[in-house]
């Protein structure tokens, strides 16, 4: 797992050991970035179950102005803060060691309304709609702002009424489902 591209790209990124973090493939990843690249320059990115932290710090490096990672297991966090102290991205980011479900509230309390936001939960546990809830309830996604996905193939997201899915792509196992505010023709 590396930065694919931008200002820290070919750093290799680590990873906690276990089966507890499944991080994006580059693969995915790099399908992820091409899809939305025209919103990152100077976006204010949320990257949900983070994990690793792969996603934020790809954001980061391809133009992203902040990121806020957020993570409730303390180990994923260490890695985290590693991955971002090792790309040089520290001063862009904060790390938000909550429940991604209790996260939302706290960020949206401080007023924060994000850009882009990455979920990339624990596949087959219900938490993307429970998340797409919480999102729009709390306002916490921009208005011209996406939401992308990562989710196992086999899962059925219901369409909430707040956001519209444009786009998914499959790859292999795992989907990547990209949602908005907006019809399909006005989210790209």
């Amino acid at each position: 797992m590396r930065v694919i591209a931008g200002r820290a790209r070919g750093h290799k990124l680590i990873s906690p050991e276990g089966l507890e973090v499944r991080p994006t493939s580059d693969r995915v990843k790099e399908s992820i970035f091409n899809i939305i690249q025209r919103k990152l320059p100077d976006s204010k990115v949320m990257d949900f179950f983070s994990g690793t932290g792969n996603l934020g710090i790809e954001a980061l490096s391809r133009g992203a102005a902040k990121a806020y990672f957020i993570d409730k297991s303390p180990k994923s966090i260490m890695v985290i803060r590693e991955n971002l102290e090792k790309t040089r991205l520290i001063d862009q980011a904060e790390i938000v060691n909550m429940a991604a479900e209790t996260a939302v509230a706290a960020l949206a309390a401080k007023g924060l309304r994000a850009d882009i936001i990455f979920m990339d939960p624990p596949y087959l546990k219900g938490f993307e709609e429970l998340m797409l809830e919480k999102i729009a309830l709390q306002g916490l996604l921009a208005d011209e702002g996406i939401i992308v996905v990562e989710h196992s193939r086999t899962t059925i997201i219901k369409e909430d009424i707040k956001f519209t899915r444009y786009r998914r792509n499959d790859y292999g196992s795992t989907s990547v489902s990209f949602y908005c505010y907006r019809e399909e023709e006005k989210c790209k």
